[in-house]
């Protein structure tokens, strides 16, 4: 799948991982529309080729708007979907105040999980509509869990639950939409160094650094961009969930 002269919607788009991809989709030459909370795209950086679009990911009126502007221009058909929008607040299911709040539990699901969903499907059903290429080809979905999936930490049960879900949605999704030529591929990242991190300390950060195998430090988003590009740019590459991580295992704190 090509990148130049297409359209891409990321998500997340204005910060961390989904601001990277947007801007290495521009720079590929793919016109991108970054959608992002309403505050978050005021202050987002400008890139050339990069529009900001104030949208809420759990609402499917905000995601059909976008989606419809992404798909508007005839000359570069929607091809790309890449979901980084996402949250995660800690709390245990069982803590000093109480129970797990259930409506942060909903919270989380509905922004992580249910998000991602909507963005996929009403993306699909736009990039199904346009004409393939010479390969069958119609379009790339690239959606982001988090190794917390696989080994979630105390604290994690919402976050590892939305995240687990999204892992659980990869290889359905690749076979359901593999009849209009879009493929379905999963980013597992493991610590990246995102506005999430940046609250706490250095010394903290060194510590999380050094429980990485290899290398011994934190992610860039830089680099999940790159590895964004190339599952588009790699035609085979489907219902698969790629680990980012360093080969990290988290512990139980």
């Amino acid at each position: 799948m090509q990148t130049a002269d297409i359209s891409a919607v990321v998500t997340g788009g204005a910060s961390g991982l989904g601001a990277a991809t947007a801007a290495a989709l521009a720079g590929a030459g793919a016109r991108v529309l970054a959608l992002d909370l309403p505050d978050a795209c005021k202050s987002a950086p400008e890139v050339q080729g990069v529009e900001y679009l104030p949208t809420d990911v759990t609402s499917e009126a905000d995601v059909r708007a976008a989606v419809d502007q992404a798909a508007g221009d005839p000359g570069r058909p929607l091809r790309v979907v890449v979901s980084c929008a996402g949250i995660g607040p800690s709390a245990r299911i069982l803590g000093r105040k109480g129970t797990h709040s259930i409506d942060l539990y909903r919270k989380v699901l509905e922004v992580n999980l249910l998000g991602t969903f909507v963005v996929m499907a009403v993306a699909a059903e736009a990039i199904a509509a346009t004409e393939p290429d010479e390969h069958g080809q119609r379009g790339v979905v690239v959606n982001t869990a988090s190794i917390a999936a696989y080994d979630g930490q105390v604290g994690q049960a919402a976050y590892s639950s939305s995240k687990g879900g999204i892992v659980g949605l990869t290889l359905p999704a690749a076979r359901d939409l593999a009849q209009y030529g879009i493929r379905v591929v999963t980013i597992a990242p493991g610590i990246v160094e995102t506005p999430m991190l940046a609250t706490v300390s250095d010394e903290f950060r060194q510590a999380l650094a050094a429980g990485v195998p290899f290398p011994q430090r934190l992610a860039r988003p830089d680099e999940y961009a790159q590895l964004a590009l190339s599952i588009v740019e790699h035609d085979y590459l489907n219902g698969e969930v790629i680990r980012m991580d360093g080969a990290l295992r988290m512990a139980p704190r």
